[in-house]
């Protein structure tokens, strides 16, 4: 079974995105293996900011019309809804990890969802938060999957983590 692949908002956007060929290609090639794979997952919030950005800021852009067909398209991914839980769960590896309020929901969205996982340009590639590892789209390759970054489950620790997310060790990194 392939594991679960949380997406970030600019991983949609560089899929619709013609101003850069290179990261567009990538872009949908991660999107065509995790449609493929039935592995997307996504979150409530991501959409929201897809939806924003391909709509207002990105030129040329996309219609309202054709956002939304997108967005809705993208519901089959279940995305995580923003709740009071996610808040609270987002506020804690925010703090936990110095991260932007938005990077915290994005990773606490992720680790809801059971993906190890988290495609993202936004936060340090190759960062570990708890379960969650963030990788570039643009320095993974499609072929190297999700697999590798399933991991079993551990005993929870009674003290708190502290400080900056570890890198992941470069044999996890690379495919053997």
């Amino acid at each position: 079974m392939t594991e679960r692949v949380f997406v970030d908002t600019n991983v949609f956007v560089y899929g619709r995105d013609t101003r850069d060929p290179g990261k567009q290609s990538r872009a949908a090639a991660w999107l065509e293996y995790l449609w493929r794979e039935q592995a997307g997952r996504t979150s409530v919030q991501a959409l929201s900011e897809y939806y924003v950005t391909v709509t207002r800021k990105l030129a040329p852009g996309l219609t309202p019309a054709e956002a939304w067909d997108d967005v809705r398209s993208l519901f089959a991914w279940r995305p995580c809804p923003v709740d009071v839980s996610l808040l609270e769960r987002g506020r804690e590896i925010g703090s936990r990890y110095k991260l932007a309020w938005w990077d915290g929901l994005i990773v606490a969205a992720a680790e809801a969802q059971d993906c190890n996982l988290l495609l993202s340009e936004d936060l340090q590639d190759g960062g570990v938060y708890g379960s969650v590892t963030v990788r570039s789209p643009f320095a993974l390759e499609v072929n190297e999957g999700a697999a590798r970054y399933a991991t079993a489950a551990t005993a929870a620790s009674r003290h708190p983590l502290r400080g900056r997310p570890r890198r992941a060790p470069a044999a996890t990194l690379r495919r053997p």
